[in-house]
């Protein structure tokens, strides 16, 4: 079985690589420098990205903000190492966010015995960022359109239709219980790029 904390990996890294708009996750990754390495599934390739090369990530997290934030200061990582713009950084950042977010509040229910399973890829083409709760299963269909004039006032539910305006695909997979959330944004060939 091969092992891999995100936090201890976090940890390794120089903290001016995290970007300072993050300073909340940089704070978790402090805190939890001793923390134990989680488990992930045996067969994984657990070697962090490092540069603009192709490469995956894989972590078991707890259900908690702290975790959001861990996730969300990798997820931006990975975009600016893959040369997306600010502003791409930025939408990708959010909608990964977002995804964690969800996961943890709604489908874990911040329940301290359920964990979030967290894969991100940059494989060349395109960034993959995969999260899974253990929680009720979601069916998007159901979802109300935030858009909708009795839903414009309510402080919440724009989370999922912020992932699909920011990402180029999302999937839903049902996993029985728990929701796999797959968000995936095209990388531009370099010679390509406007």
């Amino acid at each position: 079985m091969s092992i891999y904390s995100p936090v201890a990996g976090l940890a390794q890294m120089p903290l001016d690589t995290i970007p300072p708009s993050h300073e909340t996750a940089m704070k978790v990754v402090n805190r939890r420098r001793g923390e134990k390495a989680q488990p992930v599934a045996e067969g994984a390739d657990s070697k962090p990205v490092s540069g603009p090369k192709a490469g995956r990530m894989n972590w078991i997290l707890s259900s908690t903000m702290e975790s959001v934030g861990t996730v969300e200061a990798a997820a931006e990582k990975l975009a600016m190492e893959a040369g997306l713009s600010e502003e791409e950084c930025f939408h990708v950042t959010m909608a990964v966010r977002e995804a964690a977010v969800n996961a943890v509040m709604h489908g874990n229910e911040y329940n301290p015995d359920k964990h979030l399973t967290v894969t991100f890829e940059n494989n060349g083409d395109a960034l993959v960022f995969i999260i899974a709760d253990q929680g009720k299963d979601l069916d998007p269909e159901t979802l109300p359109d935030p858009l909708a004039p009795e839903n414009l006032l309510r402080g919440t539910g724009r989370g999922i239709f912020l992932i699909r305006s920011f990402m180029d695909e999302v999937h839903f997979r049902q996993l029985h219980p728990g929701t796999e959330l797959t968000l995936v944004k095209r990388l531009e060939p370099a010679g390509e790029k406007h």
